[in-house]
């Protein structure tokens, strides 16, 4: 039987052509590119899994070590999904992002396959004025989109929305959305890398060349109205002893609370393994006052489900994602 035990994990990082490098030299992730637009914290994607960094599996990926233990470090919560569910990011858009759009699970199964994607932003931190899009700022037909794509002049139609940090954006599948310049967001998703790009502002790629874009996918995924979800955390701020957290979103594949912990108590159960990304601060994980593993700012720790209680110790600005 495997031992459970935290796990640290190393990210993978992508050097897109829109990123910045506070990844790298604020949140101290291991890339030696000269842009990280973005680091997969959590991931046991085939395009990006996160490989583990200490204890008996250290050197596994994280898929190679579910592969080993067993789903049950998932969780029952988990046992509904043919996969891993969900895959984290920390996301810096130094430029714009391309303005794009995801399909649901329908959708992706019969186009290409794979799975769709539902995500939540969270905002860390942004420039002053920074804004995003959100869906459209009104309802438009079919035929209008299309008009909008051909003519260049789709952000007309777009509900910007100017962010602070805290906010917090539910990006449901069919949701038109893109990042604006000068923002970092911890991206928390299904465990998808598909999405349909519509507008890229004439940028080139590394080869010299327009990015694809994918026109007729978007045009029948995309949902032609302004989103329904308000913009901000789902539940109230609670100030315990040792902590204060809020839920910030809870959907059929995640649940995500932020937390700022001097000294709290979590439990890891049998229904679903828990992440925490680190944002801020450093801390120290406790089994029944056994030190285990430090975190600080960036890193990101995996919980196997039926780990059952630990203490979360120090000053630190945690995301705790579970399903």
């Amino acid at each position: 039987m495997e031992t459970l035990y935290p796990i640290r994990l190393n990210a993978v990082c992508k050097d897109y052509l829109w990123g910045g490098t506070r990844l790298r030299t604020e949140y101290h992730q291991n890339s030696s590119a000269l842009k990280v637009a973005e680091s997969w914290v959590l991931s046991c994607h085939p395009d990006g899994p996160a490989v583990i960094a200490n204890g008996d599996a250290k050197g596994l990926t994280l898929r190679e070590y579910c592969d080993r233990a067993g789903r049950g470090i998932l969780g029952t919560d988990c046992e509904k999904f043919p996969d891993f569910p969900i895959l984290i990011k920390l996301i810096d858009a130094k430029e714009n992002l391309s303005i794009q759009v995801h399909p649901d699970n329908d959708y992706a199964r019969t186009h290409g396959g794979g799975f769709g994607k539902t995500e939540m932003w969270y905002v860390v931190d942004c420039a002053e004025g920074a804004y995003l899009y959100y869906g459209f700022d009104h309802e438009i037909s079919k035929e209008e989109f299309r008009r909008r794509i051909e003519t260049n002049t789709l952000p007309e139609d777009l509900h910007k929305v100017l962010v602070r940090p805290g906010d917090v954006l539910m990006i449901d599948s069919g949701t038109l959305h893109a990042i604006g310049a000068g923002i970092l967001i911890a991206e928390i998703q299904q465990n998808s890398n598909l999405t349909y790009r519509i507008y890229d502002y004439g940028r080139l790629g590394a080869d010299g060349k327009p990015r694809q874009l994918h026109i007729p996918q978007a045009l029948d995924v995309t949902r032609l109205r302004r989103p329904a979800r308000p913009v901000g955390p789902q539940g109230r701020e609670i100030r315990e002893e040792g902590c204060v957290r809020t839920l910030l979103a809870s959907c059929e594949y995640f649940t995500v609370t932020h937390m700022k912990i001097t000294e709290y108590a979590l439990c890891a159960g049998e229904k679903s393994f828990q992440s925490l990304v680190c944002l801020d601060g450093d801390a120290l994980i406790l089994d029944r006052g056994r030190a285990l593993l430090t975190f600080g700012k960036g890193d990101s720790i995996f919980i196997p489900a039926g780990f059952g209680r630990y203490t979360v110790k120090g000053g630190c600005e945690i995301l705790l994602t579970e399903v």
